[in-house]
C-alpha cells in the first residue's frame, strides 16, 4: 500500500511539474514542449524550467528541515519559519544586501555570498534556540522562544532597512515577499549541490533520527551518539533553509505542515519513510502554489510567501483541531 502511495506521489509531483512548466502568461500547448519552436524554447529553458526545478528543490529542502526539526525539537509545531529560523536567514541577506556595496562585485554576482549569508543567519538563530531548548522543555514555551529569536532578528532588519539607501531597500523588500522565478541557470548550480548535500547529511542519519522519535536517553540507550547527530541534523537544517532562503525569499509554513501531511498519509513516522515522503509532498504542494501564484492575468504574479502561507496556515489548523485532544 505504502509502495503505491509512492508512485502516485511520484505521478501527482511529474503532473505539477509539466503543468508548471505549461501554464503562465504565456500558454504553451503541451505538444510544443518538444517542437524546437524558438520562442517556446527560450521561454520554457530559460524561464519556465528553472522556475519550475526551483519549486521542486526548494518545497523538498524546507520541508525535510521542518520535518528533521520537529524530531530535533519533539516539537510538533516547530519548522523553519516559525521557530525562526528563516528569521535569521533574512537578517543574514538583510546584512549582506544592504551592506552589498562594501562586498567585491564577484563576491556579490556569483550567489555564493547570499548563501553564506543567509546560512549563517539561520545558523545563529537555530543554535540559540537550541540552547535554550536544554534549558525549556514544554513544547509551546519553545514555540514561544523560537518566535521571540524571529522578532528580535525582525527588529534588526528593519532598523537597518531604515538606515538603508532607496535601491537596496526596494531590492531586500521585493526579496521578502518570495520568488522562484530570481533562481537563473547560474543560482541553480549554487543551490541544487547545497540542498544535496543537506538532504544527504539527513538520508545517512535515518536510523538515529528514529531513536529521537522516543526521547534522547533512549536514544544513547541505543548507542547513538546524540551530540554528533544534533550537530548533524543542525548542519543539514542550516544548509537546507539557508540555500533555499537565500534565493528564493522566506516561504512560510510548508516546512511545518508538510511532515504532518506526510506522517497523517503514510500512517508512520519512520524516518526512512517520512523522508521521500516530505521531499515528493513538499515539491508538489510548493508547485501548485506556484501554480496558483500564475491565476492572475495579464502576466501578474501573486508573491509565492503570501500563495504558500494562505495553502499552510489552513493545514496547520486543521491539524491542531483534529489532535486537540
Amino acid at each position: 500500500m505504502k509502495n503505491l502511495k509512492f508512485i502516485l506521489l511520484v505521478l501527482l509531483t511529474a503532473i505539477l511539474f509539466v503543468a508548471d512548466v505549461v501554464y503562465g502568461s504565456v500558454r504553451i500547448p503541451i505538444n510544443e514542449l518538444f517542437s524546437g519552436d524558438e520562442v517556446y524554447h527560450n521561454i520554457i529553458y530559460n524561464f519556465r524550467l528553472p522556475k519550475a526545478l526551483t519549486a521542486l528543490i526548494t518545497g523538498a529542502a524546507i520541508s525535510v528541515a521542518g520535518l528533521v526539526m520537529q524530531t530535533l525539537f519533539r516539537n510538533p509545531l516547530a519548522g523553519p519559519y516559525v521557530l525562526g529560523v528563516s528569521s535569521g536567514a533574512s537578517l543574514g541577506v538583510a546584512i549582506f544586501i544592504l551592506a552589498g556595496g562594501m562586498l567585491p562585485a564577484m563576491f556579490v554576482e556569483s550567489g555564493w555570498g547570499l548563501v553564506i549569508s543567509a546560512t549563517l543567519g539561520a545558523v545563529l538563530v537555530l543554535m540559540m534556540v537550541l540552547a535554550v531548548s536544554f534549558r525549556v522543555r514544554q513544547a509551546v514555551s519553545l514555540l514561544i522562544v523560537g518566535i521571540m529569536f524571529g522578532q528580535l532578528s525582525g527588529s534588526l532588519v528593519t532598523i537597518l532597512q531604515n538606515s538603508s539607501d532607496p535601491d537596496s531597500l526596494k531590492l531586500f523588500v521585493v526579496w521578502t515577499f518570495g520568488s522562484l522565478s530570481a533562481v537563473t541557470w547560474n543560482y541553480m548550480w549554487v543551490m541544487l549541490p547545497i540542498v544535496i548535500m543537506g538532504l544527504t547529511i539527513v538520508f545517512t542519519i535515518q536510523k538515529p533520527l528514529n531513536a529521537l522519535l522516543l526521547g534522547e536517553n533512549y536514544a544513547q540507550g541505543l548507542g547513538v551518539n546524540v551530540g554528533r547527530t544534533r550537530f548533524l541534523i543542525i548542519t543539514a537544517i542550516a544548509l537546507l533553509a539557508g540555500a533555499t532562503t537565500a534565493f528564493t525569499g522566506p516561504i512560510a509554513f510548508i516546512g511545518m505542515a508538510v511532515p504532518h501531511l506526510v506522517r497523517g498519509l503514510l500512517q508512520t513516522s519512520n524516518h526512512q519513510l517520512t523522508i521521500p515522503g516530505s521531499i515528493l509532498v513538499g515539491a508538489s504542494l510548493l508547485l501548485l502554489c506556484d501554480l496558483v501564484c500564475q491565476l492572475p492575468a495579464d502576466g501578474y504574479t501573486l508573491p509565492i510567501n503570501a500563495v504558500s502561507a494562505l495553502v499552510g496556515a489552513p493545514i496547520i489548523i486543521w491539524i491542531i483541531l483534529k489532535n486537540r485532544n
